[in-house]
This record gives C-alpha cells, structure tokens and sequence, in this order.
C-alpha cells in the first residue's frame, strides 16, 4: 500500500490490532509489569531487550499514541511527556548540561521563554534570544563553540510569527547543531518541520492534538537524521558509554534513528519521571483522531476573525499569518500552505484598559490560561502567560502590552464574530 495520507494515519497509525484484540488503544493503567525470571527483567535494565517494567519510563498506551504522532511528523521515534513544558525541557537537556549554550528565537511562548532564560540558567545552560527576522549574519553571530541547539516555534505563541526554517536550519546545521522545533500551533496537519530542515520536532499535545481541554501532555519526535557522531566531543551523552547504564552508547546501540529518544526515555524519564498517565495518553488518542478536520474549521473560522477584526475602527492591529498583507503571509504560503492555525493576536485601541474592557464583554469566549481547543477562549498575555517577562522582554517575544491571544474555536462562525460585536461595542 502506499504512503496514507495524514488524515488515515491520525485514525489507523501506531497500532494495528490483532484477531479478537481492541479495536482502540487499549488503557493500561499498571505502574508494572511482570516476569518470569530476574534475567529477563535484567535484559531490560540493561537495554538489551525491549518491554516494559515500570511505567515512570515507559508504558504501553502511551507508546502506542507516540508512535502514531511519530508516523505524522515523519519521524523514527518518538515520546511523550506529561506536558509541553516537559518536553521543551527534555529536547534541550537530553544534549545540553552546565557550561552549554543554545541559540533561541525570542518569539516563543512565554513559559518556555522563563524555563530557558530563567530555570535552565541556574542549571548552568546559557541562552542567546534572536529576533525571528534577524538577518543571516546576525543569526550567526549568536553561535559559540559550546553552541548545541537551535530552538524555535513554527507558529510562535503568541506573537504569531513563521519560523523561517530554511535560515534557521541552514545556520544550525552549519555550526554542527540540530534545530529543535515547537509545532503546536501548526501540528503535523499543517507543517511537518522535518520537511524543511528540523531535526527534532515538540509539541504541548494539550493544544490542537487533544483539541478539548481534557489532558496536558506532550511529545518529542526525532527525525533520526542529525548524525551526532559527527561531532562525538559536542554531543558526549550521545556518543560516548553512559555509565548509568552499564556503559552503554547510545548511537553505537540504537542508531541515529533511535539514540536521542532511547537516551531521553532511559535517562530523563527514569530520572525525573515527567510521564503521562495513560488515561491521558488514551484521551490525546481520541483528540488524534478527528485532528485534520477540527484544523480545517480552526483555521476557516480565524480567518473570517482576523479579516472582521481588521476592518473594525476600535482595531489597532491584527496579526495572523494566514491574512494576505500580514509580515509572515508569505513564509505561511511557504511552509504552511494548508493554514496555519486558529489563533488570531490582535490590539484594542486605548491599551491596555481597553484590551481587559473588551475582554469582559466577551460571553462565548471564555477567559483561560488555554489556547487551541474546541472552544473558543481568550487571554491577556503580557497580565498572564508573559507576566514574568519586562517591557523590553515583551517586545523581543512579540507581546504588545495591548495584545489580545483569540483563540477561535469550532463554534459557528457567526455566534463568534456576533460575540466579538458585542464586546468591542462596549469599549
């Protein structure tokens, strides 16, 4: 059979089941599994044999859901996390450690922006921040000799850029470091980063993929393409015998296709246990499946959004990259040629006040910490997700202090627009 199209894969990808077993993913709520012999659980431990014995690394239903998203992004393997944040985390630490550095566009989710600038810093991991249209040279520049990542979002949140993957990519991969590539916004539906030069692809699965607001999560894909072993001194925790467990080399072991993953299972996972329950697992699955279609109505309906927002006289600005006229419409045209997503950012005029003004008027929306499910909610980024972040910070990561993040959800397009109507007639 030939190569299925997405929409069949997000139904039928990463497990097929056998005569007389579930037809869905099956739920397996164990924290262990059992063995017949102490030397057939020890081949495990020595990664010597594939299986299951505790679920703070690994459990089956959430493999299974891995493998489906691993298979959507075009990738060799794949993990979840038990969140976004978690996986941000991991992608960077499973190649970085105290004295290692990694460039960063500055227009990245705030949360993410706090855990690099902030937390990851005290750990001893520096961070240079560029500006998404920073030129060729200037990107360069930020590079040092312990330079081991590239980091970036396809759709940013929420300023709401295009990553320019081709000069992202290309200066990675010549300073001999991997692209490590946020595709929330975008999910594999509308971008497969793997297509324009990332090496590793995340996503907070508790945005568009489960699409209800049921279950945080997130997930890790490796394109199985960074050869590492070009550079064994940069990338040692790959290329080099990792003495807690048992001397093992991750790239000699499981291959380019495998390394990376099976390095961040069996060492972050083991470690620090950021894994879901597979219930949640089990819920992101259900969410998959009806992915393609819920995009193509988010999208849909944040368009006619952001052209009734750029008409109204209390608009100051709209940003949304699928809007003909828009600074990133013509990189969305090129890495994003299906839509981009459901989020339209836009500013109040009279600031601030008025932004928070229209934001009460508002009844469908819904006022939430949240972005990208089925309903459509709103928020105030620079007085919640961005708070941590000063004026000078705000404006690197593209947050206005007027900024309103519209996330436009599946409901009739007309209760929405009739519901923004409503509110900017009360500013």
């Amino acid at each position: 059979m030939s190569e299925q199209k997405i929409s069949t894969k997000c139904l039928h990808a990463g497990y097929r089941p056998e005569n007389g077993e579930p037809r869905n993913i099956p739920i397996i709520q164990s924290t262990t599994f059992r063995y017949g012999t102490s030397e057939d659980m020890g081949k495990l431990f020595d990664l010597e044999a594939s299986g299951y014995f505790y679920t703070r690394l690994q459990n089956p239903t959430n493999d299974r859901v891995a493998a489906k998203i691993c298979a959507l992004e075009g990738g060799s393997a794949a993990m979840l996390t038990s969140s976004g944040q978690a996986a941000s985390f991991y992608s960077v630490f499973n190649i970085c450690s105290c004295g290692d550095h990694v460039v960063a566009c500055s227009a990245i989710y705030g949360g993410t922006y706090n855990l690099f600038a902030v937390t990851m810093k005290r750990m001893g991991i520096e961070f240079t921040f560029v500006e998404p249209d920073c030129t060729r040279e200037e990107l360069d520049a930020a590079f040092r000799p312990n330079t081991k990542a590239v980091f970036g979002e396809t759709i940013a949140n929420p300023a709401l850029t295009v990553l320019d993957f081709e000069k992202f990519s290309s200066a990675a991969h010549a300073h001999g470091v991997p692209l490590i590539v946020d595709n929330t916004f975008a999910t594999p539906v509308n971008c497969r980063p793997f297509e324009h030069g990332a090496d590793i692809v995340i996503h907070s699965t508790t945005k568009y993929m489960d699409g209800h607001a049921n279950a945080v999560g997130g997930a890790i894909v490796d394109s199985g393409k960074f050869d590492w072993t070009r550079w064994p001194d940069k990338f040692p925790g790959l290329c080099t015998p990792d003495e807690s467990y048992h001397g093992v080399t991750y790239t000699q072991r499981f291959g380019l296709e495998g390394a990376y993953i099976t390095k961040a299972t069996a060492q972050l996972m083991r470690d620090f246990g950021s894994i879901p329950a597979p219930m949640n697992a089990y819920l992101l699955n259900v969410g998959l499946e009806t992915l393609p279609l819920r995009m193509a109505r988010h999208c849909e309906n944040a368009l006619a959004v952001a052209q009734y927002l750029q008409k109204h006289e209390k608009v100051a600005w709209v940003k949304f990259p699928g809007l003909p006229g828009d600074s990133c419409y013509e990189l969305a045209r090129k890495y994003l040629p299906k839509g981009t997503c459901g989020v339209v950012s836009f500013g109040v005029k009279g600031g601030r006040a008025k932004a928070e003004a229209f934001m009460a008027g508002l009844e469908l929306a819904s006022i939430a910490t949240h972005v990208a499910d089925a309903k459509t909610c709103v928020l105030h980024p620079a007085s919640a997700t961005h708070r941590q972040m000063n004026d000078e910070e705000l404006r690197a990561a593209g947050v206005a202090p007027d900024l309103v993040r519209f996330s436009v959800g599946l409901e009739d397009i007309s209760d929405i627009l009739a519901d923004l109507d409503k509110a900017l007639a009360g500013v």
